[in-house]
């Protein structure tokens, strides 16, 4: 009995070192997404169109109709999977759609928010912060509100809530689907002091038998920690958790 005791205790060793160096090399690959001449740290304007003729960035983008052209040509938005991307130089214009509104979002690979980038700073990878929750799945998915830090809010759909245990005290968390996976926004106690005070952000695989996993080593900030031309969806309050998670990203820059 001693025997499997140890051999289960070296297992267990094994699996939490090779969820670590699997941690390690997701941070690694997420700042290097950071720091892609089109990552966030590129964005260096953001243009809100109104319209009839907008002049951005030497283009002249031309609104009508809800729909945005470029010398006659629709460009398509980030809602469509394939938004187009408007070269000028060394810039690039992408539109996006808030809210009901229009905008020109401008990427500079020089710009100075990735040119003084400096690394993302984290809680140590802890095994202990994976954490295998109790899926609830609701009969049929909720529309929740989430609002960006716009003030614009959207309904989006939810397939259900996560329960886990920490420190002694049950939390839920509410994601919502997207792209095939859920998509987890939350504040904890350390919202504001050691980490990004508008919250943070993971996904997760959709759940299998009741159970999805929840990695907080994972968290991360959201763009707009890095960039004033971001506008991102801040957590819905129901997903406001009354613990410190010590895990992820911490804090990072101004913004």
């Amino acid at each position: 009995m001693k025997f499997f005791a140890i051999l289960f205790a070296a297992y267990t060793l094994l699996a939490a070192g090779a969820g670590v160096n699997e941690t390690v090399k997701w941070r690694a690959d997420y700042e290097a997404s950071l720091k892609a001449p089109d990552g966030w740290l590129s964005v260096a304007g953001l243009f809100w169109l109104h319209e009839g003729a907008n002049e951005v960035a030497s283009k002249t983008l031309t609104v009508h109709g809800g729909k945005v052209f470029l010398q006659g040509r629709r460009l398509q938005s980030d809602a469509s999977e394939h938004p187009d991307v408007v070269r000028i130089g060394g810039l690039s214009l992408t539109i996006i759609e808030r809210g009901g509104k229009l905008g020109a979002r401008l990427r500079d690979p020089k710009a100075a928010a990735r040119r003084g980038f400096t690394g993302c700073n984290w809680f140590p990878a802890d095994p202990a912060w994976r954490i295998e929750a109790k899926w609830v799945a609701y009969p049929e998915p909720k529309k929740i509100a989430v609002t960006n830090i716009l003030g614009m809010t959207d309904r989006e759909p939810s397939p259900g809530y996560a329960e886990f245990i920490v420190k002694g005290k049950t939390m839920r968390l509410e994601p919502v689907a997207e792209d095939g996976e859920l998509f987890f926004m939350f504040r904890d106690s350390t919202s504001g002091r050691t980490t990004y005070g508008a919250g943070r952000f993971f996904y997760a695989a959709m759940p299998k038998a009741g159970k999805v996993e929840l990695d907080f080593n994972k968290a991360h900030n959201p763009p707009c920690a890095f960039t004033a031309f971001a506008t991102c969806p801040l957590p819905p309050r129901q997903n406001t958790l009354q613990v410190a998670i010590e895990a992820g990203e911490k804090n990072y820059g101004k913004h």
